[in-house]
């Protein structure tokens, strides 16, 4: 069973974190998202404390991240791995729109266009489509995407989340994010904690667990080692990692 009580904050943490679902509620659309003050004061304060360890892991892009979370600019991982920025801000990835996507996007356009509740979030770099408004309509939207994918093949698959599906590169995940992460300044020799809420942050959650650090999972969709009831609790957590008496950032 998953300890639900917060686990106590160390000095030698590096702290890696998904937004949606986890630091924010979900919403209806995807495209009405916000991060209010306090959010944000409480972060700056947590990165102060861990010496700036800790980066942003998400689905979302980083152009997104940075203008949700402005004027914080945290090292990033954007579009599940297929952009990254370091904290010496260093980027790789970055306002990539992938070509061989193009007929899927021609056609998710025009899956979501006949269909009501659902939206389309071209991210360049991968599509995402969301059912969140229409949930009856998801085993239309895996059809849809198990056909692009027998086109596309084998170099790209569905990533499933939360009342979402999103086509991607394979060989990116948050795990390969984390890893890279891992092996800079100033998360190298650090030990890793990833705090996420969906399938999406499984493989980043066997990273963490893999060199020895945490995994948390927020909500009831995944297992970690560590849970959290909703991203209310994980907000609490944070503030008390970034009080006076927390552990001190080595």
């Amino acid at each position: 069973m998953p300890r639900t009580a917060p686990p106590t904050p160390s000095a030698d943490w590096c702290l890696f974190l998904d937004v949606d679902g986890t630091l924010i509620p979900f919403t209806d659309s995807p495209f009405d998202t916000s991060a209010d003050d306090e959010l944000k004061s409480i972060l700056a304060a947590v990165h102060l404390r861990l010496g700036g360890r800790v980066a942003f892991v998400s689905g979302r892009s980083i152009g997104y991240l940075d203008a949700l979370f402005a004027p914080l600019h945290f090292p990033t991982a954007g579009l599940h791995g297929i952009e990254r920025r370091s904290a010496v801000g260093e980027a790789w990835g970055g306002s990539t729109v992938d070509g061989k996507l193009d007929h899927a996007r021609s056609v998710l356009r025009a899956f979501t266009a006949a269909h009501p509740g659902t939206s389309l979030e071209d991210k360049g770099g991968s599509l995402a489509v969301h059912y969140r408004r229409a949930p009856a309509l998801e085993p239309l939207a895996r059809a849809e995407s198990a056909a692009i994918l027998a086109r596309l093949g084998d170099e790209y698959h569905a990533q499933p989340g939360s009342m979402v599906l999103e086509i991607k590169p394979r060989r990116y995940t948050k795990a390969t994010a984390i890893e890279a992460f891992m092996r800079e300044p100033p998360f190298a020799g650090a030990t890793p904690v990833f705090v996420g809420d969906d399938i999406t942050d499984m493989d980043g959650f066997r990273v963490v667990e893999s060199r020895g650090g945490l995994s948390i999972a927020v909500g009831e969709r995944v297992p970690a080692q560590w849970h959290f009831s909703d991203p209310a609790a994980v907000r609490d957590w944070l503030r008390g990692i970034a009080q006076p008496d927390a552990a001190e950032p080595v």
